[in-house]
């Protein structure tokens, strides 16, 4: 049995050489000026050395790269003085035929019974995976970043596509709009548009398509451009939209859904004062801001969406803008906005604008902008917004 014990002891004491010759991992010690006392098999395998030409030789920093020794001189050793101990430290070691191996280092002083530091203690750990693990997820994000520049650029150049750059001056009336894009990476359904008629009037129209993306910016393209061809054609409201709903019936086929909410209207300009005929597919009400002050919301009869049934119901409704009344248009992201576990409403847009003093059509169009930007996040669809207005008298 006493044999046995001390077999087994000699074994155990072997297979500890061995486990600290042969470990997974780098070992040393050094003495505290640096100089090594002590190397495994294993780093002296990895860096290519063999045992006399490092022991009692060289210093631990000199096996370090330039920056490395550098670091260790100004960080590495500091730390460890004060600390006692210095973990997950990443450095480059130089191998003996001058190839470097990223390594990860702990290092931890060793006291006698009295407190006094006698050498060091240091755990190296073959970083060359993680390193290149690293470089791929670096380039991996850098390819992502540059993809998704790439989509944001294409996304803003089609959007931009199907607005118009500038909207025309209107003698006689004040015009503003402005998109609000909820994601930069998405095409929105949103659109306007203003333009002049054969007969000296003007056409003009706001909407919203269903869905985003590269389908929603071919349904909006052909919504756009129908518009205006019907208008051309015939300018009244009526026959613009019922035109539209039969040209979206007929690609109903198509796979994607192609129905819009929009409204179109044609203005009338006389001195002071126009005249706006409207008619709307499903779009929210506009809103009629006047000169003394009071809102309104003007209803546009015509419930059903643009596209969805082959006989859509349209009728038109007459607004009357005097000096200093202004009339906006927009679209749901306004109204669809979530404010906390609701969502912004017509009746809370209605109280805001009433806050308003008088304003023209670039006041009102600065004021919803305002607006948008306080509700931020929650406003997560695109929103259009189209402002016609009569000047008002000039201030004293």
């Amino acid at each position: 049995m006493t044999r046995d014990r001390e077999a087994f002891s000699a074994l155990l004491e072997d297979s500890a050489d061995d486990l600290y010759e042969n470990a997974p991992c780098g070992y040393l010690s050094t003495m505290l000026d640096g100089h090594i006392a002590k190397v495994n098999g294993t780093l002296l395998r990895w860096l290519g050395y063999e045992r006399e030409q490092l022991v009692g030789r060289l210093r631990f920093a000199d096996l370090l790269s330039v920056g490395g020794k550098l670091y260790h001189e100004t960080h590495f050793a500091p730390l460890l003085r004060m600390q006692g101990e210095v973990g997950g430290v990443a450095l480059e070691m130089v191998a003996a035929d001058g190839t470097r191996l990223p390594v990860l280092v702990n290092s931890t002083v060793k006291t006698g019974g009295d407190g006094e530091p006698l050498l060091i203690r240091t755990t190296v750990f073959d970083a060359s995976d993680r390193r290149s693990y690293e470089r791929e997820l670096l380039r991996a994000r850098q390819e992502a970043e540059r993809e998704r520049d790439e989509i944001r650029r294409l996304a803003t150049t089609l959007q931009r596509t199907l607005l118009p750059p500038v909207l025309p001056a209107v003698p006689g009336v004040e015009t503003a709009t402005h998109y609000h894009h909820a994601s930069p990476f998405e095409v929105g359904g949103d659109f306007y548009d203003l333009f002049p008629l054969a007969d000296g009037r003007w056409a003009l129209f706001l909407g919203d398509v269903c869905g985003k993306g590269a389908n929603a910016a071919a349904v909006t393209s052909l919504t756009r451009y129908t518009l205006r061809s019907a208008a051309v054609y015939d300018p009244d409201p009526v026959a613009v939209l019922t035109n539209l709903n039969t040209v979206l019936n007929q690609e109903a086929d198509t796979g994607y859904p192609r129905f819009c909410t929009v409204t179109f209207g044609v203005l009338t300009v006389e001195e002071d004062r126009c005249t706006l005929t409207l008619a709307a597919g499903g779009h929210p009400p506009g809103l009629l801001l006047r000169a003394d002050g009071t809102v309104e919301y003007v209803e546009m009869p015509g419930g059903q969406l643009i596209g969805i049934l082959p006989d859509a119901r349209v009728v038109t409704t007459t607004v009357h803008l005097a000096a200093g009344d202004t009339f906006v248009l927009y679209t749901d992201g306004l109204i669809e906005a979530r404010t906390g576990d609701t969502r912004y409403s017509e009746e809370q847009l209605l109280d805001f604008v009433s806050t308003l003093p008088p304003v023209s059509a670039a006041g009102a169009v600065d004021a919803l902008v305002g607006l948008l930007e306080r509700l931020g996040e929650g406003v997560e669809d695109d929103t259009a917004v189209l402002a016609i207005g009569v000047p008002g008298p000039p201030s004293p």
